[in-house]
């Protein structure tokens, strides 16, 4: 069966990455990783599973030459684990020497989610920005913008781009059209590549699977508007999706799929205990005798994109897939760390608050 993807849909749920890589000719990362002296967990663990075009952000990181790293954030809901993910990401970047570029996706959540444009900035700020202050991001080398505010140069780029665009071109990249669709695509088109407009330089855009149809739109245009603007291709990097507590998908609309960054101690230990699906047998008789499988339980999954040690990470594993390790005593890892993690968090989170000011800059 065909892999669809959809970057607006929610519960997209892929079961076999190689499929996706095969399909839509997206580089394996792992091919990348003798080109990176300081690899990230998420690249170390496969979780950041394919590229495009990467080795030319590796180059430009081992020569210390100048590269872009462009990211959006759509600001709806609470800031969850599954976007600490992409933060984490950003700030490896921006600490390997990348000028960093994120564009609040306002005007898209405006068009596709009904919020008012006030209510996005204030769950942008006090939301998203607050906890990438919290996780490392640092102001200097960092163009924190929403695309409602952006520049004159930014705003009709968008608006020239469809001039090398066809209607059935967008009908065949992302299925059913709407106007909201289609000016929401050209609006990221132009997200990704204003960075170049004053000079061309490599950028790498980092995107879950289902963002890889703007990806390939961007790609395209770039290459159709070389001789006007000279732009270079942009690459990107493919991360694997973060499942939700009950076993799909992690979405912001649904409070008992995702642990909050914001979330109490006791909040984390009530998801995780009532709603963290188990791969473990039905009784403890049973799970001693058979042992649990790991490769499908949710606290499992979830320490792999969080615990740093890998002999840690490989004991959990065979204790539990040989029933030494009970469903309960591994969620009870899973709380630990992340309540752990969370304590150091909200405290720096509210010395965030101070540095706000330094990323937005009032008209």
């Amino acid at each position: 069966m065909k892999v669809e993807l959809d970057p607006w849909a929610s519960g997209i749920r892929i079961e076999d990455y190689n499929k996706v890589i095969k399909e839509f000719g997206i580089g394996h990362f792992s091919d990348m990783l003798k080109r990176i002296s300081e690899p990230n967990l998420y690249m170390k663990r496969g979780i950041i599973y394919g590229h495009r075009d990467f080795k030319q952000i590796a180059d430009a990181i081992r020569k210390k030459e100048k590269y872009v790293m462009m990211t959006g954030l759509m600001p709806s809901g609470k800031m969850h684990f599954g976007h600490k993910m992409v933060a984490d990401e950003i700030i490896w970047f921006q600490n390997h020497g990348a000028k960093v570029y994120v564009a609040v996706a306002d005007i898209e959540a405006y068009l596709m989610r009904g919020s008012s444009l006030e209510e996005l900035r204030k769950v942008a700020i006090e939301e998203y920005l607050t906890n990438y202050i919290a996780l490392g991001l640092k102001p200097k080398n960092c163009v924190f913008y929403f695309q409602s505010e952006g520049s004159v140069k930014y705003q009709t780029l968008s608006k020239i781009f469809a001039k090398k665009v066809t209607f059935n071109e967008l009908k065949a990249i992302y299925g059913n059209l709407t106007p909201e669709k289609i000016i929401s695509a050209l609006t990221q088109v132009a997200d990704i590549l204003h960075p170049q407009l004053e000079n061309p330089i490599p950028t790498v855009v980092p995107v879950g699977t289902d963002q890889d149809p703007h990806i390939r739109l961007t790609r395209d245009i770039a290459y159709r508007f070389k001789k006007e603007y000279n732009f270079i291709l942009p690459s990107a990097t493919y991360h694997k999706f973060m499942g939700g507590l009950g076993g799909g998908k992690m979405s912001s609309s649904e409070p008992k799929s995702y642990i909050a960054l914001t979330d109490s101690h006791e909040e984390v230990k009530t998801k995780i205990n009532k709603y963290a699906f188990s791969g473990g047998q039905p009784t403890v008789e049973e799970h001693r005798k058979k042992g649990g499988n790991p490769d499908i339980d949710v606290s499992y999954q979830f320490l792999t994109f969080v615990e740093e040690d890998d002999n840690k990470l490989r004991k959990i594993y065979s204790d539990y897939k040989s029933g030494a390790l009970l469903t309960g005593e591994l969620k009870a890892i899973l709380i630990e760390k992340i309540n752990k993690f969370l304590e150091t968090h909200q405290k720096k989170r509210e010395k965030a608050k101070d540095k706000i000011d330094k990323f937005i800059i009032e008209d």
